[in-house]
This record gives C-alpha cells, sequence and structure tokens, in this order.
C-alpha cells in the first residue's frame, strides 16, 4: 500500500507544523513501532519489579500487551483474551516514560491530530485507527519506506547477519542524533552510552540511573552535570570521593566530549546539509575506529553513512523549497542588538529540524518482525564487549541496597545465634562513658554504675537505627558493613539520662573546675610573691654589702 506511507506522513507533517500548541517543548521527539514496544517492555519489568519480583518480563506477556495498549489507545474494541493484572499500572508507567523522555508516539499523535488541523488542505482523518493499528502491528506492507527487517539466515550464529547488524547501527546513528535535538531522551542514551565502547557496562548504568533518580533529572543531564563538577568544579564543587561515577569518569568523559564535538559542528557550521554530513561521518568515525574494512560493522557503518547523508540532502532541498514557496516577501526579524550572542542565536536551528524530518520518518519505519530479536538479549555486538539488552542495562537489581534493612537481619541472626562481636577497648567507647578527667569522681561512679545495672538489653530496632546511622553519618560507603560492639550499643543507650541527673554532673563538673582553676590561680600568686620576696632580699643584701675601695 504506496498511498499509507504517504498519509502517515502528511500526519506527522501537521503534528509537527501545529505542535507548539499543545507541547511544551518544540524538541518533542516520535517513538515509532519498535521504540513503543521496547518502552512498554521497560514499563512492564518495572511493574513486576515493585511488585516484589525481578526485573524481567517474558515475551509473551509483552507482545499480549502490546495488542491490548494498541486497541486500548486507539479507541478500538479489545481482544477476546482476558487482559494483565496489572495492565493499568503498566499503561501508567508507559505514559510516564513518554512524559518524562519528551516523546510521543504515534498513536498520540493521530488523536491530536483533529485539534491541530487547521487549513482546509489538511485532509480530516488520514489514516483511519483501523490502518494504524494494523500498521503497528506488522500485518501491513508499506514498500516505500525503507523494511529492514529481513530474515536471518541460520549460517553461523556467531557472527550476526548484515541486515540485523545494520538495523542495530542505523538504530545508533539515529539515537546520537536524537540526543542532539532532544537531550531527554533516555532511551537514546541507553543505545549509544557504550557504542562505540567506554568500558560503560550494566554497573555505570546502573549508577547513572540512580543518580538521575537522586537528582529527578534525565539520564543526560545526570552524565553532563557530574563531568562539568569534575572538570570545571573547585575544591568544594567537585563530587565526593564516594561517588560511584567516580568509578566510570574516563568512560563518561569521552562521551560527553564526543557529543560535546558534535553541537561544536551543529553550531558552527550553517548549511543543514554540510552540517548533517559531518555530523553522520563523525559517529561513523567514531564506529569504525580500529576496525577492518572486513567486519560487517564496518560495511553496515559506511552503507548507513551514505544513505543518511543523501536524505538528509533531500530533506534540505525539501524545506528550501517549502521556505521560498510560502515566502511572504518579507525579510526575517534581525537579532536584537542587546542580544549576547546575536551572531549564533540562530545557529544550528535549520539544522535541527531538517533533523527532526530524519528522524520523523525514522519513527515511520515498519516494525520489526522479529520480536525477540529486538527484545531479547541476543542484539549484535557493536562496542567490543558483551551484547546486553535495553532491558538488562534498565535494571537495577544488581546492587539494590537498604542499610537498615540489612542492619535489622544481620542484628537478628547474631541475637538468635548468640554470637555477639567482643568488647571494644576502652578508647573506642563513646564520649558519654568516658570522665574527662583522669580520675574520675566518686558521684559520677556511682551514676555510671546504677545506670549500667539498671539498663534493659539493647532491642534489635535500636541497634539497626544505631548501625543504620553509623553507616550514615560516618562518611562510610553504603555497601559497607557497620559493626558495633554490645558495649557501645548500650553505652549509647546510656546517653539518654534523666534531666535531674544531667544536671547534677554538669554542676558537679562546673565546680570542679572551678576549685582546680582558683588552686592554679593560688599556686601562681604564691610563686609570684615567693619570687618578690627572694628579690627584695637579694636587693637588701647588696645594699648592706661595704662599697669597695680602689687604690
Amino acid at each position: 500500500m504506496e498511498a499509507l506511507g504517504d498519509r502517515l506522513k502528511v500526519m506527522v507533517k501537521v503534528f509537527r507544523r501545529e505542535c507548539h500548541r499543545v507541547l511544551h517543548s518544540e524538541r518533542t521527539t516520535i517513538h515509532g513501532a519498535d521504540g513503543m514496544l521496547m518502552l512498554l517492555q521497560l514499563a512492564m519489568a518495572d511493574i513486576n519489579k515493585q511488585h516484589g519480583g525481578e526485573f524481567k518480563v517474558a515475551l509473551s506477556d509483552v507482545l499480549m500487551a502490546w495488542k491490548h495498549l494498541l486497541l486500548d489507545k486507539l479507541h478500538l474494541p479489545p481482544p477476546n483474551f482476558a487482559r494483565l493484572e496489572n495492565y493499568d499500572l503498566i499503561l501508567e508507567a508507559y505514559e510516564s516514560f513518554l512524559k518524562r523522555s519528551n516523546t510521543v508516539d504515534l498513536v498520540d499523535i493521530l488523536s491530536m491530530y483533529k485539534q491541530l488541523r487547521v487549513e482546509e488542505t489538511d485532509p480530516g482523518e488520514p489514516v483511519s485507527p483501523v490502518e494504524l493499528f494494523k500498521f503497528l502491528s506488522g500485518n501491513t506492507e508499506v514498500s516505500e519506506l525503507p523494511d529492514s527487517s529481513v530474515p536471518s539466515t541460520p549460517s553461523s550464529k556467531s557472527r550476526p547477519c548484515s541486515s540485523q547488524v545494520k538495523t542495530a547501527v542505523r538504530r545508533v546513528f539515529c539515537s546520537y542524533l536524537n540526543l542532539l535535538v532532544n537531550i531527554k531522551n533516555d532511551l537514546a542514551l541507553a543505545l549509544t552510552l557504550d557504542v562505540p565502547s567506554r568500558t560503560l557496562g550494566r554497573q555505570a548504568f546502573t549508577d547513572i540511573k540512580h543518580a538521575a533518580q537522586n537528582n529527578n533529572t534525565s539520564l543526560f543531564l545526570a552524565v553532563t552535570s557530574f563531568v562539568r563538577a569534575i572538570q570545571l568544579g573547585g575544591k568544594g564543587y567537585a563530587p565526593a570521593e564516594s561517588d560511584p561515577l567516580r568509578k566510570h569518569v574516563k568512560g563518561l568523559s569521552d562521551f560527553v566530549q564526543f557529543l560535546d564535538n558534535l553541537e561544536e559542528i551543529l553550531g558552527e557550521i550553517p548549511d543543514p546539509s554540510v552540517c548533517g554530513a559531518r555530523l553522520v561521518t563523525a559517529v561513523r568515525a567514531a564506529l569504525v575506529k580500529g576496525r577492518s574494512s572486513g567486519e560487517a560493522v564496518y560495511a553496515a557503518a559506511e552503507e548507513t553513512t551514505k544513505e543518511l547523508k543523501e536524505r538528509i540532502c533531500q530533506l534540505h532541498q525539501i524545506q528550501k523549497q517549502i521556505a521560498n514557496g510560502s515566502g511572504t516577501g518579507i525579510s526575517p526579524a534581525r537579532p536584537k542588538p542587546y542580544a549576547v550572542n546575536h551572531c549564533t542565536a540562530y545557529g544550528g536551528r535549520d539544522t535541527v529540524k531538517v533533523l527532526m524530518a530524519l528522524l520523523d520518518e525514522e519513527a515511520l519505519t515498519p516494525p520489526c518482525q522479529n520480536k525477540a530479536d529486538l527484545l531479547s538479549e541476543d542484539q549484535p555486538v557493536l562496542s567490543g564487549a558483551e551484547g546486553t539488552c535495553v532491558l538488562d542495562l534498565f535494571s537495577l537489581e544488581t546492587k539494590s541496597f537498604d542499610p537498615s534493612l540489612r542492619a535489622h537481619t544481620k542484628m537478628k541472626n547474631c541475637h538468635s545465634t548468640g554470637c555477639w562481636s567482643s568488647p571494644a577497648p576502652a578508647r573506642s567507647q563513646p564520649v558519654c562513658t568516658q570522665h574527662p578527667n583522669s580520675k574520675p569522681s566518686q558521684l559520677w561512679m556511682k551514676t555510671a554504675a546504677l545506670m549500667w545495672s539498671s539498663q534493659p538489653k539493647p532491642s534489635l530496632h535500636l541497634n539497626a537505627r544505631i548501625r543504620s546511622r553509623a553507616a550514615c553519618s560516618g562518611g562510610l560507603l553504603w555497601r559497607q558493613e557497620v559493626e558495633m560492639p554490645k558495649t557501645e550499643v548500650q553505652a549509647r543507650a546510656i546517653g539518654r539520662k534523666p534531666l535531674a541527673l544531667r544536671r547534677r554532673e554538669r554542676a558537679t563538673r562546673g565546680s570542679r573546675w572551678s576549685q582546680s582553676n582558683m588552686e592554679v590561680q593560688r599556686t601562681s600568686l604564691q610563686r609570684r610573691s615567693s619570687s618578690l620576696v627572694s628579690r627584695s632580699k637579694c636587693l637588701a643584701r647588696m645594699s648592706a654589702r661595704p662599697p669597695v675601695r680602689r687604690s
């Protein structure tokens, strides 16, 4: 159906022209069928993890929820099989991911098309919900849009076929360009973080995701803020040495530096055709670095670079013709004279429009026929390390840690088995059990003995709280165990004395300090008076001595 591709392009074109009326950002990108399916898989795995399971989901459940999602959003009759148990939560997580990453899907564009259509030339309904459902499900053949899903040959399992590698390489190219347009796209960052290899595997992505959740930002902003703090921050603004991202400084710096180079190309070259070609060439150089010309990744990168350069030039010519044909004869407004960067205020804006048109066409690509290859871990190796899928990267199960829970569990096991650690020496006891003077008073000793004898055994909850506070406030790493002896736990409990007893001890310490201070003053006065007396005696003895006569 050649007409379906044209109608899909018209729908996206109208959306791009009028999206400023319904969206807060003009750089909102579109997820195609494959991107929607990958986001649905992440949402389902997240819901499974929240309900006590693992960050995993079966392929059959994803396909079942995929059909329900499309029919529900397109307002079509539901299928004859029942929905999943947590379908409402899955749908909410899916929509939240779209909103957080500043993206929309093709179903949202169709639902917004009716209120965005303003011109008479725009068709009333370019694509019906049934046609869009068939297109997203993969039941419709679109000949004019490139279909990269070619059945793989079972020749060799160790080396992936060229069609699968080309699809993966093209996805990486478009993900880099997507990050230049929309820095909030977390899926694009996941596909480009370790391609080419920067030693940023699953653990690095998990640390980045933790940092983004703590700062309530996107993954890209979490990475760039950390690298900028390392490069530009002084002694007081640099990240702490215990920051988990410190272990990945080199890889993160290389990733940010590469994107900075792409940003410089985008801002310095005004011609969109030349700028787009330079951007694609830079991505190609990074992918083929250190590879031989006989590898499948090298050949796929060369072919993808040539196709993207030609398509960028074509889109630029189309936009120039549209701009010349719809011109009003009025020159565009010049930058304000008080603008600081008036020379580069509009640098790269035309190139961004061309890149967005290219990414919109990529979103209209027919879906991959083999869903298992798209969602499983058997991905082509592009980074030189083990191939991992996006679901494995977003998993947070590797280092999930709750210090209070682990401390409570460990203390419970020790209490049940009777394994208490040996008491600490006197110098390691807390300040509340140590006397400031070398020789404590009898009142202090009686008070301490009374409190030690009357104090009950420490409860598990108290010990767990003390251990967790020690782990948080002691400057330790969050993965380290904190062993506290029994004597220290009891000593912490002694710190909560009655108010009258604390006042009595304070008064005793004050009186003892005043007495010692008076003794010091008395001793200094006695020494001074004795020195004065001796001096006066010496002067009297010298005056009583007869003078010496000289001959």
